[in-house]
This record gives C-alpha cells, structure tokens and sequence, in this order.
C-alpha cells in the first residue's frame, strides 16, 4: 500500500493529476491569502488570557469610556524653554487632536513642565478593529499636525499609542523578509546543487505552501475563532520556507539517487518517496504536534501561534510529497543541469567529509560523545545570564524609534509615570477605602479622586517610576496586594503596567506547563517511528542537551555582544519548541537511515554509511533553516532578533555537532542496545543474509 501511495504523485498519470489539482486551487487560495491581515488582532486580547486580571479591567470599564483605549503623550519640549508662542501651539495642537478619527474625549493639558522646558499632552486615542494599525494612523496623523508650524519645538508622540504605531512600523518589513528569506533559500540550493534551475522548483512549492497556509488561517481565524497577529505573520513566513525547503532537499536528494538506479524516472520518484517518505511525515508530525500542543498555553499570542504553524507545517509536508514530485517528474532529468544523472552511471565513491567524520568518531567513540556533552554542558552555562522577564517599551527596538526618544525626553521634564496611570475598578460602597489603599501604596504619587457610576468606581494612580519598567511592575505587585485585602471591594487593577505584569505571569507558567508535554509527545513520536526505546530516550537528551548550548550561548550573546536589555516572557518556550521540533528532524533524518541499513548490516555499520549517505543533504537542511531564521534579524525588533539568533544557532549546532558527532558517537557505542526491545535489538552485527530484505541493498551504496 505504501509503494502504491509513493508511486501517485509522480506518476505517468497521476502527476498531471497533481498539477491540474495545485492549479484549481491556486486562484482561490491566492484571493484568501491576501485577506490575512483583516483578520488579524493586535490589541490586548490578543496576546493576553481572557481570566488575566487586567483583561478584566477592560471589560469593567467599558461604562467609564475607557475601555478599548490608550493614551498617546505628546512632549513638546525646546532647551531655552518654551515660548508663550508653544503653549499657543500646543493648545492649538489639542484642538485639532480632538477632531481626528479614533480619538475619546478631550486632550489632558497642554501642561507645562516645572522647569519650563516641556510640555506634555495626553490624548486617549481608541482602538477600532484594524488594532494596531488604526492607533499608527491616528498617531501619523496626530505627528502631522504638531510638526507642521512646529518652529524649532520640538515634537513626539509616545506612551502606549506611540509605541503601537513603531510597533506596526516594524512589523511592516514582513515583505522584506519573504524576499530576504526567499534569497536564502535560492542562494543554499545553488551552493547545494550547483544548478541554475533547480532551486526554482522548490522555490515555486514552498511559495504555493507559503499562500495556502495563509489562505486556510484565514478561513480558521474568521469562521473558528483562531487569534492571529503580525507575530504570527512573521514566524509563519520563516517556518514554512526553513520546514518544506527541508523536505524538499531530503526527497531532491533521494530522487537524485534513485535516478542512478532507474532508467524510468517515474520509478526513480516512487522509490525516493516510499524511501524518504516516512522520515519527512515523521519529521512534519513531530513539528506539527509539538506546536499544536501551543494551544495549551494561556497566553493568546502563544495559543493562536502553535495552530496557526501547525497548519503551515502540514501544507507544506502536502505540497512537497505531491506538487514538489510531480514537478521534478514532469522537468525531467535535465532540471539537474549541468550535472544530469543519468542512469547506471557511476556514483562517487571518494571519501568524503562524513565519511572521514565517522572515521574520527568511530575510533574512541565513548570518548567523543562524553567529551561533547561536558562542552555543550558548559555552553549551557550561559541560560544563568538570561533575563526573559519582559522588555520595557524602550527596549523593544533594535533602533531608536521617535517612541524611545520621545520617552527619554518626557522621563527628563516630568514624573516618569505621567500619562500612563494603573487603573483600578471596584464597587461603589468601597470606593473611599480602596482609594485610600491606593494612595498609600509606595511607587504611586497621585490617585485621583473615584468615579461612580452603575454601581462600579474607578480611579487613577499616577506612578513614580517609568510604567513599562520591572520597578513599575513591582508596584503594581504591590497595589494588587493592598486592594485585593480589602473585603467586599471587589478590586481589580489594570493598565498597560499590569497588562506586561500578567503577560510575564502567564508566560512562565505556559513553560512550565508545555515543555514536559512536549518532551513526552516527541518521545512517543520517536518511539513509534523507530519501534524502540533507548535510542528515543537518547536523541531526546542529545536536543534537549543542544537546546540548553543554544539558549546559553544565546544569553551571552544577547547581553555581551548585542547588549540587549533582556528577552520576552515567552522567548524561552518558543525556542524550546522550535529547537526541540526542528532539532529532532534532523536526528529523524539520520536514525532512520542508519536503521535501514542496519536491518542488513549490523548498528555500526548503519551509523557509518547514515552519516555517510545523510551528512551533506542534512547540512544543506541545516544551513537553509538556520537562515531563514536568521533572516528575522531583518525587522528592527529586539524579539525577532533573540529568536531568530537562538533558533539558527541551535539549528546549526544540531546539525553540525549535535547529530553528526554526539548522535553518532552514540549509536557506535551503544550499538545494537540502541534499538531495545525491537527485533533489530536482537540482531548481532554480522551482517545478514541479504535475501531477507532485497529491497534495502541499494540504501548501502549511495554516498
């Protein structure tokens, strides 16, 4: 049944079958695709859990009018001091503020700073369905009006709405980086193939696979409630160009072989699926689940992420084991141009890099695997060093957008907390008592006075220290701890300060609770793929082991050589589940080689000839995974960068040391205990009649 399926999509028939199908749905798929970001959710609800405390305040506050809004704080400042003639400006500036699209009531102030050199208005600007997109077009508007008879004042919008619109500024260049990643691709399939034509092929799948996914988490966001964002946007670009490009070169390779040994090239591409087949879907689902699993998170932009990658997972496995062979039957040989394989030529037999790799290894090999664990331990060192619990809105940016200068400037002239106050909703009956908690709380220096209505009051705190700061978030800390006691209140404190407060909380416990459930999915995958259990249980501590190298060296990297403030709250789960996932391919790629050889010739041999017949196209997968991700340094965003370093490197650490060295070393020196309890296990390694299993004798010769 398996060498039926293999045998459809490049088949004489069925590969025209494949090509009409991928056609008929490419008009729809591309007129979905492009409505993507109508439905994507950049406010609040987005990233934050529906229980979070500060979600809540947002619902109860919807009778205050403000709800569903942020403040922009607009600084005027000049180093002389500011001229009757700015305080004329600046309230002709509130006055036109009030009359733009998405602005709630009137302008605070203008007010003018104690040491006379700034002025500071605070306008709440309201969030429509666009989100962040809608807030950046209020603010360019706003920004517009205050530069325009500005006369050397100087002018920035900052605070929450501010720092929304830098936000979509910055999430604007996911353009730029379909083409960067798109480079990368084409630039590691000619250095693999050394061909001018064939990178074109994966290139058309990948972008098929690209559009359809997005087009089918369009369908699921508007019809099934799946919470998309830019974050998704961007991540999901990088994973299905790294992921299906990584299919491809793993059956391109095969395909490649197979055509030395057949004469027919539909036979040649039925063998190379049935063969490469159930590592790539092995490979596929392990990614897959693991990110499914996400789902379990609490935090929404984590919980909408895994699914939203799950399906660009899985339509790209769809498109490389069907439109990718249909594709390469359908060119013909000479798509391989300038070098074309043709059947019963010789293969290379010269030693190569991997050979010689596991002649090295194989010499000591119990010395090697306990040597590579002691450094990757020590590079594990590092995760000490990594502070993922939030960056303040300054440090978001790999630059200084006009937010950061605008911050710095108001944090100079007026109380860092200004503009930006925590908000904290109880009953009527308890407004006096809550109030006086409030107040008496360290790190607030202002509340103002309640306001009642239905029954439900709301007041202000003003905080001394800057508001998306961790001494701001310890205040809050505290105001929760100071209106929470007080009975019958039913107090509840938000704001953009305790809204990075729970988003840090939910976070870490998305970690604790995700990353075991994704360690024992994995496990099982492996188990099931390699009907055993020791060699699972080994290539599970060997990524793990590399996951802790790639995110210690990270740490390091992060605060010595690129000094980051910090990382995000959820950067160690989304690296985990990514480096775990995409590691294992690898180890997926290399195990099942080895035992289909070793079915014929014994474990020591089969993890030679693996890495042997494995090495390049594995490299090639790592090289092109690792720079897809890289290529996220592209947007000017402190968590795009931290991500996308920490997943290349783990990437190519895995690749070039984790599985070709460590797993290696491993599997000579356990040998045949690799595959307990399985019947391979009870094998010895002398080599077996090749009678039994005809089919497997051309696995041992290609190189």
């Amino acid at each position: 049944m398996m060498r039926k399926l293999a045998s459809l999509p490049g088949g004489r028939v069925g590969k025209w079958v494949v090509l009409a199908l991928w056609a008929a749905l490419l008009v729809p798929v591309l007129m979905l695709a492009g409505r993507l970001g109508d439905v994507e959710q950049n406010d609040n609800s987005a990233w934050l859990p529906g229980d979070a405390e500060s979600t809540e305040v947002v619902a109860r506050a919807e009778n205050f009018q403000r709800a569903d809004t942020v403040p922009a704080i607009v600084i005027y400042d000049r180093p002389g001091g500011i001229t009757p003639a700015d305080m004329a400006e600046a309230r002709a500036d509130a006055e036109a503020f009030t009359g733009m699209d998405n602005v709630a009531g009137q302008p605070q102030g203008p007010l003018k700073a104690e040491d006379g050199k700034a002025v500071q208005t605070v306008v709440q600007v309201r969030k429509d369905k666009t989100g962040w997109a809608g807030i950046g077009k209020t603010v360019d508007a706003m920004t517009e009006v205050g530069k325009e008879n500005a006369d050397g004042l100087g002018f920035h919008v900052t605070g929450p709405a501010g720092h929304a619109s830098d936000s979509i500024k910055a999430f604007s260049g996911g353009g730029a980086l379909t083409t960067i990643t798109a480079l990368v691709v084409v630039v590691m399939l000619l250095l693999t193939y050394r061909s001018p034509l064939l990178p074109l092929l994966p290139l058309l799948t990948v972008g098929v696979a690209l559009a359809t996914s997005e087009a089918v988490i369009y369908l699921l966001a508007k019809n099934a409630g799946l919470v998309v964002n830019k974050q998704t946007s961007f991540i999901l670009t990088v994973l299905v160009f790294g992921a299906a490009t990584d299919y491809a070169l793993l059956l391109i390779s095969r395909y490649r072989e197979e055509l030395l040994r057949h004469e027919d090239r539909h036979g040649a591409m039925a063998e190379a699926l049935y063969r490469s087949g159930p590592a790539i879907v092995a490979s596929a689902a392990t990614v897959a689940v693991s990110l499914t699993l996400l789902m379990l998170a609490t935090l929404s932009s984590t919980q909408g992420l895994g699914p939203a990658c799950a399906v660009g997972i899985l339509v790209g496995l769809l498109a490389m084991v069907t439109l990718m062979p249909a594709l390469l039957v359908v060119c013909g040989r000479w798509i391989f141009w300038p070098v074309r394989p043709a059947y019963g030529s010789a293969e290379e037999t010269r030693a190569g890099v991997w050979d010689r790799v596991g002649t090295a290894v194989s010499r000591r090999p119990r010395i090697v695997w306990i040597g590579t664990s002691l450094v990757l331990g020590i590079m594990a060192i590092g995760m000490l060093g990594l502070k993922a619990d939030g960056l303040s809105n300054k440090d978001q940016f790999t630059s200084t957008p006009q937010t950061a200068v605008g911050e710095k400037i108001q944090s100079e002239h007026f109380p860092a907390g200004s503009g930006d106050p925590v908000v904290v909703v109880a009953g009527a009956a308890s407004a006096e008592r809550v109030e006086a908690a409030l107040s008496g709380v360290p790190g607030v220096v202002g509340v103002s006075a309640p306001v009642v209505e239905d029954g439900e009051a709301i007041m202000l705190g003003e905080l001394e220290d800057d508001p998306s700061g961790k001494d701001a978030l310890r205040t809050v800390e505290r105001v929760r701890t100071a209106v929470h006691g007080i009975q019958g209140a039913d107090a509840q404190v938000g704001g953009s300060t305790a809204i990075m407060l729970d988003t840090q909380e939910a976070a870490a416990r998305d970690s604790e609770v995700i990353i075991p459930i994704v360690l024992v999915v994995v496990l099982l995958v492996l188990a099931l793929l390699l009907r055993a259990v020791v060699a699972p249980l080994l290539l599970m501590a060997t990524v793990v082991l590399s996951f802790g190298a790639a995110l210690g060296v990270s740490g390091l990297v992060f605060h010595h050589v690129f000094h980051f403030a910090g990382e995000e709250a959820s950067f160690p789960l989304l690296t985990f589940v990514f480096l775990v996932a995409l590691g294992i391919d690898y180890n997926i790629f290399l195990v099942t080689r080895v035992r289909e050889v070793a079915l014929l010739h014994g474990t020591r041999r089969g993890a030679l000839t693996g890495l042997s017949t494995t090495g390049g196209v594995i490299t090639s997968a790592g090289l092109v995974l690792a720079g897809t991700f890289a290529a996220m340094a592209s947007l000017p965003l402190v968590f795009a960068a931290e991500l996308g370093f920490a997943v290349a490197f783990g990437v190519l650490l895995d690749t070039l040391i984790v599985r070709s060295v460590l797993v290696t070393a491993l599997t000579l020196d356990v040998g045949r205990w690799m595959w307990w309890p399985s019947r391979l296990f009870r094998q010895h390694e002398a080599a077996q009649p090749p009678t039994g299993r005809p089919d497997l004798e051309p696995a041992l010769s290609g190189r």
